[in-house]
């Protein structure tokens, strides 16, 4: 469910969620309870300026290791039953 803005003459802005269907449907104030309209409000969108703005190296950093990681050994078969390696 989006949330929509309205404007109550008395009271001022506020806003409610409602469902897509009921969006143009004029609502009560919720403090003195007059018709309100729904107002325009653009939506948020957050560019990539905006979203890198608190970091300050936007270059990927390159992070090493202390230790290379061990290489998985493989496990010999010595029994007549291949499907029950693992086991």
């Amino acid at each position: 469910m989006p949330l929509y803005d309205f404007r109550c003459e008395t009271c001022g802005i506020f806003d409610k969620w409602r469902p897509l269907a009921e969006a143009d449907t004029p609502v009560l104030c919720p403090s003195c309870e007059t018709v309100a309209k729904r107002i325009f409000s653009p939506p948020m969108i957050i560019t990539g300026k905006l979203r890198l703005k608190g970091q300050e190296n936007q270059e990927p950093q390159l992070v090493k290791r202390c230790e290379e990681p061990k290489p998985q050994r493989n496990r010999e078969h010595r029994g007549g039953r291949p499907w029950m390696i693992g086991h």
